[in-house]
């Protein structure tokens, strides 16, 4: 019987802020929160609850097509699943424990924990990135990998013997990475040291590619057609396998999990066995040997260059990659730095500081004293700030750059007294990484403008806790991202950042006028005061104050006819809003109640809209009517209105 095994690599590069670890709101995925949640909504719900239609469009099932397919999911992107779609997350899980009693081998494979270019890490990150991953799979899967994805399928010697060292049985990589290719699908042995041998399957690079691009994508018929050899081609096994990034299906191409499934009935009732690597390798062990083709990946026609060079690989014509290399070499000279200050520091508090830290647990860090907890966090960003995604794309001032520049800024918070000098010392290097946008400048100019945050995490949630407390009387939220939060008497706010276990005492105190035009001061003992303003909080503070005070300020501004027509949807908030404007202004503005109009106000700078036209018309009106106490008593509301001070100023 012919197999087919279709492997869809799910990931998403690391979106949290680095200091609280949120994701913030990304306006460029609207209507989305983010881009995370927009791809979870076009891909991942899709992939796991498939539509398969009838003859006549209408839906005859719903199925996971995780149940079908060879996947993995990077460990970062299961973190956020987990939290953020706890639904989709559990589908993923029970798709692998299905597979696996059907099968006797579950579809899920690990991965290694980030996104790194495994042949340009060093032997001691390769090693701590596949424990870490392999470690998370069992957390997660509760069994231990048969095989690892690699990112990029970006592979050389060591990475295999490390995977191999490791317990991984096997792996995947494009056909043009093997030298020679097996045939008909197999796998081949790779010897690695020790006399080890690991399995490698190649896929097929052809289909892999009109999946991926089309057309084949948008036509499940023609699909199938190509997976399904002819009879008399099928003499012992033989395999056809497919592998593309899982946000194909459905985010790349719209219902694109629709023409997976077509595709897998089709072929289901072809005869054609419909499978996973590990259970295609437990029936076929590898009989060739095959060698690597050089460093390589899936991705880039020169080897690994795409990651460290201009090598001419991009997403747009016209751009220059010469950012490459100098961002590359800066983080290389940080890491390389880091690691020194680890192994120098460690020692105090760890046997054998590189066993340690492939012994931290990322999710549940141990009990440690405060400084060795932040040695570990410090290797954990120094990691994660060589994610693979921050040299694919075509600038350093894209959102992908900008997420390894912040975790190489949040790596250099926990150096200690070294910070200052590996600050400068990053950003000398920069300087030589031009973007290719004039505006945007050098990479010293995108860590300047765009990483380094304003003011240290705690103080913002020491700000954010003490602005909610202020308006929803007393309570304020216990954590904020990986903060945990107290208040205290007397404005008194402490903060414990969870993976550290540091903990700070604030004095805090906040003037709120409306939220747009929060003051907060922010102060540790024996330190000048930080002052924070609205857009300093967290985003997830902004948006609870908003609800908070949108709440209180609709029981100041609209009567309990207006609240109706809100709460029945007869009128939309604008219209609504607007009229209670009208009706707070009058006909007099000795009458004004200029208390509603400010509530008023400050609903419409919640949303950042404008006056209304017919209302700012209305104000003026007023104020060329008033005599001298009542322009006296609107002059103040004047600017609020879109007007100077002394508009209407002896008009009568």
């Amino acid at each position: 019987m012919q197999s087919i095994v279709v492997h869809g690599h799910f990931y998403q590069p690391p979106r949290e802020d680095p200091w609280l670890e949120i994701v913030e709101r990304d306006h460029s995925a609207h209507p989305y929160h983010d881009w995370n949640e927009r791809i979870e909504q076009d891909c991942y719900r899709a992939v796991v609850a498939a539509r398969v239609l009838d003859g006549e469009g209408r839906i005859a099932r719903v199925v996971n097509l995780l149940e079908r397919m060879s996947f993995n999911v990077g460990a970062t992107l299961l973190a956020w699943l987990d939290r953020e779609a706890p639904s989709t997350y559990d589908a993923i899980l029970r798709a692998d424990a299905e597979s696996a009693a059907r099968l006797g081998h579950g579809n899920a494979m690990a991965m290694p924990y980030h996104h790194l270019i495994l042949p340009l890490a060093s032997r001691r990150d390769k090693i701590t990135e596949v424990r870490w991953g392999i470690r998370d799979f069992q957390r997660r899967f509760r069994r231990d990998p048969e095989g690892m994805w690699l990112p990029e399928t970006a592979v050389d010697e060591e990475t295999l013997e490390v995977l191999a060292l490791e317990g991984i049985r096997f792996t995947v990589l494009a056909p043009h990475q093997l030298a020679p290719v097996p045939l008909h699908g197999l796998p081949g042995a790779v010897r690695v040291g020790g006399g080890r041998h690991l399995a490698v399957f190649p896929y097929d690079g052809q289909i892999a590619h009109e999946v991926a691009f089309g057309p084949l994508v948008r036509d499940a018929a023609a699909w199938a057609a190509r997976m399904i050899l002819p009879p008399d081609d099928v003499h012992g096994p033989k395999l056809v396998a497919v592998a593309t990034d899982g946000e194909t299906y459905g985010h790349h191409h719209p219902f694109g999990e629709m023409a997976l499934a077509s595709m897998f009935e089709k072929v289901h009732r072809a005869g054609v066995r419909i499978e996973n690597f590990a259970s295609f390798l437990a029936r076929n062990p590898p009989l060739d040997s095959v060698e690597l083709a050089g460093p390589s990946s899936w991705s880039c026609g020169h080897g690994v260059e795409r990651w460290r060079s201009d090598c001419g690989c991009r997403t747009k014509d016209g751009t220059s990659q010469a950012w490459r290399r100098p961002l590359r070499e800066a983080l290389d000279w940080l890491k390389g730095r880091l690691d020194d200050l680890f192994v120098r520091e460690g020692a105090a508090f760890f046997t054998d500081p590189w066993v340690a830290r492939d012994a931290h647990d990322l999710e549940h860090p141990r009990d440690l004293p405060l400084r060795a907890r932040e040695l570990l966090e410090m290797q954990h960003h120094a990691l994660r700030m060589f994610t693979s995604c921050g040299w694919f794309f075509d600038d350093i001032a894209g959102t992908e750059s900008l997420i390894c520049l912040r975790h190489a800024a949040r790596a250099i918070d926990f150096a200690g007294e070294a910070a200052d000098e590996l600050r400068a010392g990053l950003r000398a290097r920069l300087a030589h990484a031009h973007s290719n946008d004039p505006a945007a400048g050098t990479g010293a100019d995108v860590l300047d403008r765009a990483v380094f945050p304003r003011h240290p995490p705690e103080h913002r949630v020491a700000a954010a806790a003490t602005a909610i407390a202020a308006v929803a009387g007393g309570v304020a939220p216990p954590a904020l991202g990986v903060c945990d939060v107290r208040l205290g008497e007397h404005g008194a706010v402490v903060v414990r950042h969870t993976r550290t276990g540091r903990e700070t005492t604030f004095e805090t105190r906040v003037a709120m006028d409306g939220t747009a035009r929060l003051r907060a001061e922010v102060a540790e003992p024996w330190s000048p005061a930080r002052e924070l303003g609205f857009a300093d909080l967290p985003e997830p503070a902004r948006a609870t104050l908003r609800r908070l005070t949108q709440a209180r300020l609709v029981e100041q501004a609209f009567n309990q006819v207006e609240r109706d027509a809100l709460a029945a949807g007869t009128k939309s908030f604008a219209q609504v809003l607007e009229r209670a404007m009208v009706r707070h202004l009058g006909g007099d503005a000795a009458t004004a109640d200029l208390e509603a109009l400010a509530a008023a106000l400050d609903l419409l700078a919640l949303d950042s809209r404008p006056v209304p036209f017919d209302v700012q018309t209305r104000f003026h009106l007023l104020m060329h009517r008033a005599d001298h106490d009542g322009r006296a008593r609107l002059t103040p509301l004047a600017p609020r209105f879109g007007f100077t001070s002394d508009c209407c100023r002896g008009e009568r």
